[in-house]
């Protein structure tokens, strides 16, 4: 008589985390919608958002089926609060910089390439390693994102290395994005509690394993983008545990205000 192997699944918040990532990032990005700088380019943030948000969107139902019927991915979304997102915190900051401008310039697309780049540069590898995850759903997942994620990454670099390349003020905007940034991606690298166990099930990966893979992607597009590498250090942020800055109270709040407004709506 043989036993059969148990079947793995993902922690729900270590799910919860890569939903809430991916949604924040394209809720800012979807801020775009009708400012983009070009019409071709209002349309590319545009899809990106959408590519991110469909990713949240089978990370919740994913999390939903383990939390019992009464949880929608609809609920995981909009009726939740700040403590309860696990999102990293460079995912939640606004699109202005120190040099995004007037007062009425509060969008910044240096910062919003900036940011693309960092956080798609990192998906590409955690996609491509989750791919392997003993939780089928989540591989299956994340053969998916890597897809969508490649495209974001490939945009976020071209774009980076023209504005680089480009006139003395995009140079200065880029450089000032990167400075600002940089920072926060300390965050990739310290494992919270539900990464730790994620690991240790194989559901999940080593993120600390990625962090040269990381910062070749990062540090090649940058030279390229004739721009210089800035530190990472500083105060690490804990966005992942529920810890966040002031900005994410602000974007959901708009984000949920329709749904919490109507709760016993049909859509």
């Amino acid at each position: 008589m043989t036993t059969a192997t148990p079947v793995a699944t993902a922690s729900v918040d270590y799910l919860l985390h890569l939903a809430d990532n991916a949604l924040v990032l394209g809720q800012r990005n979807a801020e775009w919608c009708g400012h983009g700088p070009i019409l071709e380019e209002d349309i590319a943030m545009a899809n990106i958002s959408l590519d991110l948000i469909g990713q949240a969107r089978l990370l919740y139902q994913a999390a939903a089926e383990q939390m019992g019927p009464e949880i929608t991915e609809d609920r995981l979304a909009y009726f939740r609060d700040v403590p309860e997102f696990r999102n990293y915190t460079l995912l939640e900051l606004p699109h202005s910089s120190p040099l995004a401008g007037t007062a009425a310039s509060d969008r910044d697309y240096a910062t919003t390439i900036v940011r693309n780049f960092l956080y798609s540069a990192l998906m590409v590898l955690v996609w491509e390693s989750l791919q392997q995850s003993r939780d089928s759903q989540l591989a299956a997942i994340a053969a998916k994102s890597l897809k969508e994620v490649r495209y974001h990454l490939r945009h976020s670099r071209d774009w980076l290395i023209r504005m680089g390349d480009g006139t003395e003020e995009s140079q200065a905007r880029a450089q000032s994005a990167l400075n600002h940034l940089m920072p926060y991606t300390q965050e990739f690298w310290t494992a919270s509690a539900f990464e730790q166990t994620a690991l240790s099930d194989g559901t999940g990966l080593d993120m600390a394993g990625l962090q040269a893979d990381w910062l070749s992607l990062v540090q090649d597009a940058v030279a390229e983008a004739q721009l210089q590498t800035p530190t990472s250090k500083g105060f690490v942020p804990t966005g992942k545990q529920g810890v966040h800055s002031e900005h994410l109270g602000f974007l959901l709040a708009e984000m949920q205000s329709l749904a919490r407004a109507h709760p016993q709506a049909n859509w």
